[in-house]
């Protein structure tokens, strides 16, 4: 039992530092939960982290039973998974330009945000991991690379925890930094660009999925 926990160290710790290098890159999640602490609470931004980490489980589950081989055995499966990806960040950056003006006086939120629930804050957290394509392709390639060919179960079980708590611990991080006071109060100075700034990332990022091949 000891000498096959020590086997597990080595690409248990290959793929934390690999899992580390992309969750903590900047991408659609990250731009997602930094608004929704920003503009609403934290709270918000915590569960979508949630959200975001419940998606890492389910991508940690698909690499280790083989996501990369089914793609490639059905590519048009992969090329739709990731025009539906990409339009649902096109959707959220559009949303974005919509979004009304703050108020002068009282509470500065638009209706939909006083109105945002914290399970939607998880459904986009989540809903923003999912329709992702590139997270289930670096998730296959980081299990290839890092991973032996046959995943005993107890080494999935204990990959897919470093990568959800990997995940959850930046996007709360990230959560907590945005909803301090201090940047709180720069967002609402600076709402509108930075909110036309995000969507500008979400339509880039948006874009480059429906367009690449």
């Amino acid at each position: 039992m000891e000498q096959s926990q020590l086997a597990y160290a080595a690409p248990l710790l290959s793929l934390a530092l690999l899992w580390t290098v992309a969750v903590i890159t900047p991408g659609p999640n990250f731009f997602n939960i930094a608004q929704l602490s920003a503009s609403h609470s934290r709270r918000h931004g915590v569960v979508a982290a949630l959200g975001v980490a419940s998606g890492t489980v389910l991508w940690g589950l698909a690499g280790g039973l083989g996501i990369k081989s089914l793609f490639s055995a059905a590519p048009t499966l992969y090329l739709a998974f990731k025009i539906a990806g990409g339009c649902y960040l096109i959707y959220l950056g559009l949303k974005q330009f919509k979004r009304k003006p703050v108020a002068m006086s009282g509470d500065s939120r638009s209706p939909d945000e006083v109105g945002r629930t914290l399970f939607s804050a998880y459904g986009q957290g989540f809903l923003g991991n999912m329709t992702n394509p590139k997270s289930a392709l670096f998730v296959a390639t980081i299990f290839a690379t890092a991973m032996p060919a046959s995943v005993p179960p107890l080494l999935l079980a204990l990959a897919v925890l470093t990568m959800a708590t990997l995940s959850f611990s930046w996007y709360c991080s990230v959560a907590l930094l945005f909803a301090s006071q201090r940047v709180a109060g720069v967002y609402e100075r600076s709402r509108k660009w930075l909110d036309r700034f995000a969507g500008s990332c979400y339509l880039l990022f948006g874009a480059h999925l429906v367009a690449s091949r």
